[in-house]
Parts: C-alpha cells; structure tokens; sequence
C-alpha cells in the first residue's frame, strides 16, 4: 500500500503460514459468487489485493482468453500467486506488485476490477474505490466484497471469543482500518461518485467438524503466532496470557458439538 499518511494503514493479518492457509481456500464460488454472472469469456480483470491468487485463477479460467492481471502490495505473496497461476496451466493471468492507490494501468483499461477483503485494510477506502473506478471501463463493473466483524455470530456463548472480537476490533482499527467495512461499502461507494450502485450480502459459515477444525485451528494459531499476536500486545490491547486463553476458546469452539459461526459480508457491483 501507499505510504501517503492519508491512505497509508497497516495489514493487520500479516502472511504468518495460518493466514495464507485461510486465504488459499477462497475461490469465486465461496467468495466472489454474486460476480459470477460478469464473469465471461473474453473480459478483462484487474483483482486489486490478489494475495495467494486462488481467487484471481479461478477468474481466470472462467473468462479465458480474457486478460487477467492479479496485484499486491507484497512482493513474496505476488511469487506464489504466480506459482500458482504456472501450476493451472493458465496463459491469460499474470500477477504484480502495484499500489493500489496508484495502478500502473491506462484509465479505462478493463471490464472488471474487483477486491476481496481489501478496504476493511486501507486508511481510505474511498480513494481506493475511486482509483479502481479510474482503471475501469465506462460501464465497467467495480466489484467490492469484504466483511462486517461485528456482524459475526456463533454459537455456543464462549467469553474468550467475546473478547477476541474486542481484542480484534482494537488491533484492527489501531492498523487504520476498518473491521466493519462490510456494512459501509454502499456509503463508500455513494462518496466514490458512483451512481449505479447494487449491494448484497452473503455469509461464510463454518459448522461442519471439518470446518470448525480448520476455521478453529487457523484463529487459534494467529492468536498466538502471527502478526496479530504482536500487534495486540504492542497496542496494548491484550497481554500474552489473554493471547493464549483466546486461543484456547477458538479450540473449544471447534470441538463443540453444537460449535456453529458466520462471518457476514457486505457485497457490491458499481458501474463504472
């Protein structure tokens, strides 16, 4: 990202092995589905914040021989993301190093520009959006999806997770971003300047042992291991032992029988 102090904030999730594990599960169907239908043969992409790149090579298989181009803040993330694209066997993808605040793309240069889970991360969001809008073409389609923290519900009650959402909500706004982003895309957008906007909502829900083992197991491990453990401690929104106690209730969660949770996401589709 930019170091402009007005656009300028900290990714609070970091590349520790246990958040890429979680962003290497996303693909178009479980994380960019209302995008689906946009999605055809012969458009350009431009997926803003592409990370490990599983979402960006699904897109690009669907809308081969469309240009596809993936970009990242961090250069060793843009490595395995082009590893990944080699593995597919795909020629129309290619990922980059770029700013989101300052693409090194021609205005108007394609039919779709998305970002998943990327402005809750910005210090502005709106510019973001405004600069995706540059790059896409008249009557392009701006995709945005991220998620709404607060919005988060699981069961069975469990204090530790209360105090992880707390714990959570600190750090993440303490990095300048917004843990909610979810429910304030449609705003952002409006401020953006655009004016065909549509907004939607869908959840990941995680209630299976399967998935409560690999949702259960990854939060655990960030909380004690990855750049959310220092950060929380050197924001002084929790102490090491709080650190390892909401590691121990994530494994709770995950071996309770009734453990059930949903993250909501706020969707939406602007027209450039």
């Amino acid at each position: 990202m930019s170091e402009r102090p007005e656009t300028h904030a900290r990714y609070t999730h970091g590349h520790h092995e246990s958040v890429l594990r979680s962003h290497s599960w996303r693909t178009v169907e479980n994380s960019a589905a209302y995008l689906e239908p946009h999605l055809v043969p012969g458009v350009s992409v431009l997926d803003v914040g592409s990370g490990p790149g599983t979402i960006t090579v699904d897109i690009a298989g669907r809308v081969a021989p469309g240009r596809v181009i993936g970009i990242d803040a961090a250069p060793g993330i843009v490595e395995q993301a082009s590893s990944l694209a080699v593995g597919a066997g795909l020629h129309n993808v290619h990922f980059e190093t770029a700013d989101l605040f300052a693409l090194p793309f021609d205005d108007d240069a394609f039919d779709v520009v998305h970002a998943h889970q990327v402005l809750q991360h910005v210090g502005d969001p709106v510019a973001a959006l405004r600069e995706m809008r540059r790059v896409a073409r008249p009557g392009g389609v701006v995709a945005v999806r991220d998620v709404d923290y607060h919005g988060c519900v699981w069961a069975p009650e469990n204090p530790g997770l209360d105090r992880w959402m707390d714990v959570y909500q600190a750090v993440h706004r303490g990095n300048g971003g917004e843990p909610d982003a979810g429910r304030r895309l449609k705003g952002w957008a409006l401020e953006a300047g655009f004016v065909d906007v549509a907004s939607s909502a869908s959840v990941w829900c995680f209630a299976s042992d399967e998935d409560r083992t690999w949702w259960g197991d990854s939060w655990a491990t960030r909380a004690t291991e990855s750049a959310f453990y220092a950060d929380a401690i050197g924001k002084g929104a929790a102490t090491h032992d709080e650190l390892h106690a909401i590691a121990d209730a994530w494994r709770a969660w995950r071996d309770a029988p009734d453990g059930w949770l949903i993250m909501p996401h706020g969707e939406l589709l602007a027209r450039a």
